[in-house]
C-alpha cells in the first residue's frame, strides 16, 4: 500500500534556480549535454553535474549515453506537462538583457513544448483545427482526422500508450494547445515540411515563408 504522492521530493528538485533553468531548457524537447545545461544555468560544469544528478534521482530527467558523451532529456511527456502547468502559476523571471528579451519574444510567438507546438502559433493552429472540426472545442479530443491529412498526418498511424490528444495549457497564451500523439505528429510534420525550423538553442521555432503559405493553403490558417 502506498501513501500520498511525495510532492516535497519533486518540489525540492525543481526549487533550486539553476535546476529550474535546466528543466526549462529541456522543455524544448531536445536532449542536451551537461556543458550546454551548465551554460544555461550559469554554473560551473562540476556544479551542473551535481544538479543533474539530483534531477535524475527525482525522476525528472533521463540520461542518454552517446559514445563518450552523455545527453540529458526530460523523463517523459508527463514531466513536461507538469512543468508547463507549473509555469502558468509561476511569476515570470526578470528580463535584464536585450538577448533575453528577444528570446522571450520568439518563444512567446512559437516554441516547442517538449514534443508539440506551443505559443501563439500553437494555440492558433489548435483553434483552426477546432474550426475545421478536427478537434472538440472543450477537450481537444480528436473528432475528425481528415483535416490533418492535409499536412501528412494519418490517425491510423498514431499508435502507442500515450493519449491521442491532450489539452495542454499554454503558459504564455493562458489557453490550451493540443498535445499528445496528435500534437507530437503536428510538430514533426511541420519540421519535416520545413514549414517551421528550430533555432540553434532554446525552445523557439520560427515559421518559414513556405510554412506561412503552406499553413494557409492546407488549413486556411492566417499567421
Amino acid at each position: 500500500m502506498q501513501g500520498d504522492a511525495d510532492l516535497a521530493t519533486v518540489g525540492a528538485a525543481i526549487g533550486e534556480p539553476a535546476r529550474a533553468l535546466m528543466l526549462n531548457a529541456l522543455l524544448g524537447g531536445r536532449a542536451l549535454p551537461a556543458t550546454e545545461l551548465a551554460r544555461v544555468a550559469d554554473v560551473a560544469p562540476s556544479t551542473a553535474s551535481a544538479h543533474l544528478a539530483k534531477l535524475a534521482e527525482a525522476g525528472l530527467i533521463a540520461v542518454e549515453p552517446n559514445g563518450r558523451h552523455r545527453y540529458h532529456r526530460l523523463a517523459g511527456d508527463e514531466v513536461a506537462h507538469a512543468l508547463e502547468v507549473l509555469s502558468t502559476i509561476a511569476p515570470p523571471l526578470e528580463i535584464t538583457t536585450l538577448r533575453a528579451a528577444n528570446r522571450a519574444g520568439a518563444e512567446r510567438h512559437a516554441r516547442s513544448c517538449y514534443d508539440h507546438l506551443a505559443g501563439e502559433l500553437g494555440v492558433a493552429l489548435t483553434d483552426r483545427l477546432i474550426d475545421l472540426g478536427a478537434l472538440e472545442s472543450d477537450s481537444l479530443a480528436l473528432r475528425d482526422a481528415k483535416p490533418l491529412t492535409a499536412i501528412g498526418i494519418h490517425a491510423e498511424q498514431l499508435t502507442g500508450r500515450r493519449p491521442l490528444t491532450r489539452a495542454c495549457l499554454d503558459w504564455t497564451e493562458r489557453r490550451p494547445h493540443v498535445a499528445g500523439q496528435v500534437g507530437a505528429a503536428i510538430l514533426t510534420a511541420l519540421l519535416d515540411l520545413r514549414w517551421i525550423k528550430r533555432g540553434p538553442t532554446g525552445r523557439a521555432v520560427q515559421l518559414t515563408a513556405p510554412g506561412e503559405r503552406g499553413l494557409y493553403s492546407a488549413l486556411g490558417l492566417r499567421t
